[in-house]
Formats: structure tokens, sequence, C-alpha cells
């Protein structure tokens, strides 16, 4: 997929992420951290299942590519690690604060690097829904949240 800005709204409170010069990320890509370098979803190992490949990469969720890195490019790049993003997924219905994660490829095999879904997991996620979609829509705002930066996406308590 070409660059695409996703950022809508809020802070993005960014990191300085490295690459790896063999790693290509275009602007908007969903990006993990492997040990010390930013890769794009589509990057990340099969895991077996869609749900494994979600909670894999949710664990290791960096944020959204604010820059891209060519192959040969060594600079490190700018990641959104919180903000609010728009994403294409599967025509569907959302309500504020649905959990929504990456989406899987069509053999489940993998992941989309811009592509989104929504799942059922908090361990699945990398944010919620940040505005309502009464009838399907194709894509969706959301609030992403980086597990490595700030916790991820948090499973609401009951009051007590």
């Amino acid at each position: 997929m070409s660059d695409k800005m996703r950022w809508r709204w809020g802070d993005t409170n960014p990191v300085m992420a490295a690459v790896d010069s063999s790693t290509v990320i275009e602007i908007g890509d969903l990006v993990y951290l492997d040990t010390d370098d930013a890769k794009p979803a589509g990057d990340q190992a099969d895991g077996g299942t869609a749900a494994q490949n979600q909670q894999a990469f949710h664990t290791k969720f960096l944020g959204v590519a604010m820059q891209r890195s060519r192959s040969g490019d060594t600079a490190p790049i700018r990641v959104a690690t919180t903000g609010v993003f728009e994403y294409e997924c599967t025509s569907a219905v959302f309500e504020i604060g649905d959990l929504i994660g990456p989406a899987s490829t069509v053999g489940e095999d993998g992941l989309y690097d811009q592509q989104v879904v929504g799942v059922s997991n908090a361990y699945e996620a990398i944010g919620r829904v940040a505005r309502r979609e009464a009838s399907a829509a194709t894509s969706v705002i959301l609030a992403i949240d980086s597990t490595v930066m700030t916790g991820g996406v948090q499973v609401a308590s009951a009051a007590p």
C-alpha cells in the first residue's frame, strides 16, 4: 500500500524508532517493535490463526508510522503512539469504545499493514472506536494506544 496519512486528531505522542535498512515502512502502517526496530504488521511471523496473530501484534504494538522508510534507509522514523486515526475495514457497524485490532489476511496467515477489524478481546486490540458508525461502514475512526509505550488497550473494569 502506498503512503496514506491516517491521523485525524489528538496528541500523537511520537517516538523516533529505528528501522532495519531492509525493512520498508509506509506512512500509515501499523507497526510493532521487533527487539529494537519498528516493522510493519505484515512483517510479523504467522502465529497460526487470526487471533494468535492479533495477540502477538498487540503485545508488541508500537503505533502508526508517520514517516516512511524505503529499502536501504537507515534513519529512524516518527511513530505515533496515541491519537485518532482512520483505517479501512470490512463493512461493519461500530459503537464508540468497541475494540479494534489489525485485520488478518485472507488466508489468516498474517496481518495487513493498513487495515483493521473489530475484535472481542482486549488482548487482540490496538485501539477503540472514536466515532460511532450506525450504518455499515468500510472505514472506522479509532483511538490507538501503543502497548509498548503506554500499556495498550485496557479492559474496562466494573465499579466497586
